[in-house]
């Protein structure tokens, strides 16, 4: 599945706060899970989601493509953020959340592909691949927490990139390491978010010393982290990154991106 990654000059990304990153690839411009409204708590079943900083940009430019690991949770679709959907030609999510919001959104189950078409010819493949969100079995986790999808992007000449989504699971991580090789880029969600009803209060994300992990699993040579700030149930943030990566001795690999 994974194309020739003969071009290993990293694309730039920006990152704006919570799980949102802008980046461009084969020059198609995607937008990681949106989240865009100003601080404020949502009601949730179970208890309060509380968004301590805003992510909104003021010069966001065109978006081709909205990479959604899941529309359940306002930490990945704020309602700023399922406004911006209208105005975007194509949305990719989880096969149950395409149902959900229609207009045009396509599902991707795992190891499911869709070509693009490039701007100046050719195209990029995106793969929907797996991402748990929470510890323990697929089966057991998704009752709870609901379906997510992360996606591998390829395409002729042009680096890999991994975005993880919602992913509390090194074995997907290793599943996708032994079927799509490494990835040049691995934008990884983390912040160990936690709460105390849900799996004892185990992360529901990977934590730092996870997000490490999964970096030396993937071989990624590089890691741009997103999902670790804004929100107060990230526990988590970019100084526990940092050591985390330091200890493991990936420093090198680990990379804070453009803020947005």
């Amino acid at each position: 599945m994974a194309a020739a990654d003969t071009n290993h000059a990293h694309i730039p990304v920006r990152v704006f706060g919570g799980p949102t990153a802008l980046f461009e690839y084969g020059g198609l411009r995607l937008l990681t899970d949106p989240t865009f409204d100003a601080p404020r708590e949502y009601q949730q079943p179970g208890g309060v989601l509380t968004k301590t900083a805003s992510a909104a940009p003021t010069d966001l430019g065109r978006i081709d493509v909205v990479l959604l690991s899941h529309d359940q949770h306002p930490d990945n679709l704020d309602n700023a953020g399922r406004a911006l959907l209208a105005e975007i030609p194509l949305t990719l999510t989880t096969p149950g959340g395409a149902q959900r919001l229609g207009n045009g959104a396509k599902g991707l189950a795992d190891w499911e592909s869709i070509e693009l078409d490039r701007p100046g010819g050719g195209t990029i493949t995106v793969t929907g691949v797996p991402a748990i969100h929470g510890p323990g079995a697929r089966e057991d986790v998704e009752p709870i927490t609901g379906q997510v999808v992360g996606f591998v992007l390829t395409g002729m000449d042009l680096p890999t990139v991994y975005v993880s989504g919602d992913n509390a699971s090194l074995a997907a991580v290793q599943e996708i390491a032994d079927r799509c090789g490494p990835p040049d880029t691995a934008i990884l969600f983390a912040g160990a978010p936690r709460f105390p009803i849900l799996f004892d209060g185990a992360p529901i994300v990977l934590d730092s010393a996870q997000t490490a992990e999964a970096a030396e699993i993937l071989g990624a040579r590089r890691v741009v982290p997103v999902h670790y700030e804004g929100w107060a149930h990230f526990t988590e943030g970019r100084d526990e990154l940092v050591a985390a990566f330091t200890d493991a001795g990936l420093g090198d690999r680990l990379d804070l991106g453009d803020l947005g």
